[in-house]
C-alpha cells in the first residue's frame, strides 16, 4: 500500500476549530445533507423475465417533430431497470465520444422491451458510427452466469462505467476496444450485495471478440461501486474507488482511496487491460463518515492527472463556524506512479475564491437569507454539493464541476432555497496553486426522490471539447412551480473558456449570460432524468456537438421497472455562442420571479402575468406555439423592484397551448398557457 504523508494539517488548524456560527438564517430554510444510505440500490428481487415496461413520456402537449429550436431526441437501447445510469451522482462515464472515429457509445445493463428475457445482471451498449445519427443497440457483452443459489448470480453487474481504447492515429473500427468497469454482486464486502468487480473488453468493429474478468474484495481493500473513471489514448484505465468496509452492514472507512490502474495488453490473445490496486490514503475529519464522489481525470499528455474528492480534512479554515464540504485535490505528473497529498481548496473566507465570494449572492438575497447584523461576504460559509465531475484542459489545468451553496445549520449540509445556489466551474491556471470559480446558473430545485429512496442531485457533469480548449458544464433543474423535487428536470448547459484573471468566454444568449435550456420544447423537457453527458465533445463544421442520453422517469415511477435510453442528437454550441463575461457581470436567475399567468385557460382573450423583479429593469415578453414559433412579443419598458402586473391582448390567437417567456435583467423565465 502506497503511503502519503498528509501534510499542512498542524498549520492553521487553530483557525479552524469549530464555534458558533457567527451569523444566524432570519428563518428555517431547506437544506440538503450528502444520502448516507445503508447500501446503494439494487432492485430488491431478481428478475430473470421483463414485465412490460413503464415509460414516462413527455406531457402530451410538447412538440413531437424537431424545428430549429428543439433539439431532436431518438430511442436507444432499455434495460430492466432504472438501477444502471448512476445513483446520488452515481456513475459518469455512462456516454463515451470518440471524435477522430465520430463514434458515439451508450453503456448499460441489459433487459426491457429490447431484450425480452434479458437477465438485469447483464451488460451491453449502444453505439454510432456517423456521430450519434443512427445506431446499433442492445450489442451485449457481458452475460452474468454464476448462480450461487442467493437472490442475485454472483457476477451480476451494476451502475458500470466505460470508455473506448483508440490508439493514437487511428482510425479504423477494428483497432478500437470499448472498455467496461462495474460493481458486482458477489458478497464479498457484505452479504448476498457488494464486494466484486467485473471488466473487460469488447471490440468495436467485432464484438464477439470480448473478454470477461471478475476481481473480489480481499482485505484490506473492500470494493464497493467506483464512481470514477478515465481511459487514456495511452492504453491505461483509472478507476477510484471509496475504500469501505460493509462487512458489518453499515460503513466503515478505511481512510484511503482504492486506485485500480488498468495497462492494455498487446500479448494478449484477443488484447485486454491487465489491472492492479493500490491504496492513496485519505484522511477525513472525525465528524465525516466517509468522502463523497472522486473524480479522476488526466491531460492528454497522459502524465498530468488529479483525483478529487468532495469532503473535509481540515487543510482549509472553517467560515463562520460551519463545518462545510470542499474539493480535496491529489495531482501527479507522472502519469499516476506516485501522488501528491490530498489539500483541500478554500472556498470562503478572507482566502476564498472570488468567483464564489462576489457572484453566488447578490446583496438581497444575503439581506433576504441572514438576520441583522448582516454578514460580510468573507464571513459567509461555502459548501459544495455531494456530486461533481472534472475534466484537464489543454493546458494541463484541472476543472471542477460542482453545485456551490451556503453551508445550512447543521454540519455539512447545504442549503438548497431557490435559487440560493448555483452550478460552477472551479478551475485552475496555475497547476493548482490558485483557484477560479466562474457561476454558470443558478438552479431552483436540488434533489429528487423516486420510490425506495432512490435519489438524485443535479448531477452536474463536465464535457471537453477534442482540443480541450472549450469545456462545456451541464446538470439538472426542476423549473415546473407545482413540482417542489428535482424529478422533472431539464438538461441546462453553459460552455466556458477560462483566462487567467478569473473572467471567461462563455455561451451567451445574444448579450445574456445565462445556461442554455437543452430540453426546452423537445420531447425531454421536465423529462430528462438521470442525463448523462458524454466527457469529450464531436466537433465538424464548425459545431462542437455534445453527446447526451436519459432515461425518462416521473417521480412517481419505480426506478425497478423497465426504462428505454433516449439520445440528444443534435445540441451543439459554436464559436458564435460565446462572449466574454466577467465575474461581476454573472447574473442571478433569482432577479427575476414571474407567476403563472391568469385566468388560465384564456377564454376572453386577456390575461395577466404578475412579474416580481428583485431590482430595476426592462421586461419583455414574448408568446411561442408548440413548435417555437413566435406569435407574439410586448416590449414593456422599464419597471423598478417589485411586483408588476403585465397584461397581455391574446384575441388574435387561435384556441390551443403556448408558452409564454418573460426576460428581464439577462434572465428568461418561460411558462405554459391555454388559450380557449
Amino acid at each position: 500500500m502506497r503511503k502519503i504523508l498528509l501534510l499542512g494539517l498542524v498549520l492553521g488548524i487553530g483557525t479552524s476549530v469549530i464555534g458558533q456560527r457567527a451569523h444566524t438564517f432570519k428563518q428555517q430554510v431547506r437544506e440538503n445533507k450528502a444520502i448516507e444510505k445503508m447500501m446503494i440500490g439494487i432492485e430488491p428481487v431478481k428478475a430473470s423475465s421483463i414485465v412490460t415496461a413503464q415509460q414516462t413520456e413527455a406531457p402530451a402537449f410538447l412538440p413531437q417533430q424537431k424545428n430549429t429550436n428543439i433539439v431532436n431526441v431518438i430511442d436507444l437501447g432499455s434495460s430492466a431497470n432504472a438501477y444502471s445510469y448512476g445513483y446520488g451522482g452515481g456513475q459518469k462515464a455512462i456516454v463515451h465520444a470518440e471524435p477522430e472515429l465520430n463514434l458515439v457509445t451508450n453503456f448499460h445493463r441489459m433487459g426491457g422491451v429490447q431484450d425480452p428475457g434479458g437477465y438485469s445482471g447483464d451488460l451491453g451498449y449502444d453505439y454510432s458510427t456517423d456521430g450519434g445519427l443512427t445506431w446499433t443497440k442492445m450489442v451485449e457483452i457481458y452475460v452474468a452466469e454464476n448462480n450461487a443459489g442467493g437472490t442475485y448470480f454472483t457476477d451480476a453487474a451494476r451502475y458500470p462505467n466505460h470508455g473506448v481504447y483508440n490508439p493514437y492515429g487511428n482510425t479504423d473500427l477494428s483497432n478500437a476496444w470499448l472498455q467496461y468497469f462495474a460493481p458486482n454482486l458477489d458478497g464479498s464486502n457484505s452479504t448476498d450485495s457488494w464486494g466484486g468487480y467485473s471488466f473487460g473488453v469488447a471490440n468495436i468493429a467485432d464484438p464477439t471478440v470480448k473478454t470477461k474478468n471478475l476481481q473480489s474484495s480481499a482485505a484490506p481493500y473492500y470494493q464497493y461501486i467506483p464512481d470514477s473513471y478515465e481511459i487514456t489514448r495511452h492504453g491505461k484505465v483509472f478507476v477510484v474507488d471509496v475504500n469501505q468496509d460493509w462487512s458489518s452492514g453499515s460503513v466503515v472507512y478505511q481512510g484511503s482511496l482504492i486506485l485500480n490502474t488498468g495497462e492494455w495488453d498487446e500479448q494478449a490473445k484477443t488484447g485486454d487491460f491487465v489491472f492492479t490496486q493500490e491504496m492513496l490514503d485519505f484522511p477525513v475529519a472525525a465528524d465525516v463518515t466517509r468522502p463523497s464522489h472522486p473524480q479522476i481525470a488526466f491531460a492528454e499528455d497522459g502524465m498530468t492527472g488529479y483525483i478529487s474528492v468532495l469532503g473535509a480534512n481540515e487543510t482549509v479554515n472553517v467560515i463562520g463556524g460551519a463545518p462545510s464540504y470542499y474539493p480535496i485535490i491529489m495531482k501527479t505528473t507522472d502519469g499516476g506512479a506516485s501522488w501528491s497529498a490530498p489539500q483541500g481548496i478554500q472556498l470562503g473566507g478572507p482566502t476564498g475564491i472570488p468567483g464564489i465570494l462576489n457572484d453566488l449572492l447578490t446583496d438581497e438575497q444575503i439581506a433576504e437569507l441572514y438576520e441583522e447584523p448582516l454578514p460580510a461576504r468573507t464571513e459567509i460559509p461555502f459548501t459544495t454539493a455531494f456530486d461533481q465531475n472534472i475534466t484537464v484542459d489543454a493546458n494541463g489545468n484541472l476543472h471542477i464541476a460542482v453545485v456551490i451553496g451556503v453551508t445550512g445549520t447543521d454540519a455539512y449540509s447545504i442549503v438548497s432555497a431557490e435559487y440560493l445556489f448555483a452550478a460552477y466551474d472551479i478551475y485552475t491556471t496555475d497547476g493548482g496553486t490558485t483557484w477560479h470559480g466562474i457561476k454558470l446558473g443558478s438552479i431552483r430545485q436540488f434533489r429528487g426522490t423516486w420510490p425506495g429512496d432512490y435519489t438524485e442531485d443535479n448531477r452536474i457533469q463536465i464535457t471537453v471539447s477534442p482540443d480541450r480548449e472549450t469545456v462545456f458544464v451541464s446538470w439538472l433543474d426542476t423549473d415546473l412551480e407545482d413540482i417542489l423535487d428535482n424529478t422533472r428536470p431539464n438538461i441546462f448547459t453553459r460552455g466556458i473558456r477560462p483566462n487567467p484573471w478569473g473572467t471567461a468566454d462563455l455561451t451567451c444568449d445574444g448579450t445574456n449570460p445565462v445556461a442554455t435550456n437543452v430540453t426546452l420544447f423537445s420531447p425531454g423537457m421536465w423529462n430528462a432524468s438521470f442525463a448523462s453527458v458524454a466527457q469529450k465533445s464531436l466537433y465538424a463544421d464548425g459545431k462542437y456537438t455534445i453527446p447526451m442520453t436519459y432515461q425518462p422517469m416521473a417521480g412517481d415511477i419505480d426506478p425497478g421497472t423497465p426504462v428505454v435510453y433516449k439520445y440528444i442528437t443534435n445540441f451543439f454550441f459554436t464559436d458564435a455562442s460565446f462572449c466574454v463575461v466577467g465575474e461581476k457581470e454573472i447574473q442571478s436567475i433569482a432577479t427575476l420571479e414571474v407567476g403563472q399567468n391568469f385566468p388560465n385557460p384564456v377564454i376572453d382573450g386577456t390575461t395577466n402575468i404578475v412579474v416580481n423583479l428583485a431590482k430595476g429593469s426592462s421586461i419583455n415578453v414574448s408568446v411561442f406555439t408548440l413548435t417555437g414559433q413566435k406569435v407574439m412579443e410586448s416590449a414593456e419598458g422599464y419597471r423598478p423592484a417589485g411586483k408588476h402586473n403585465v397584461s397581455l391582448q391574446l384575441d388574435n390567437l387561435k384556441t390551443g397551448v403556448y408558452f409564454y417567456t418573460v426576460e428581464a435583467a439577462g434572465v428568461k423565465v418561460t411558462k405554459r398557457m391555454i388559450i380557449k
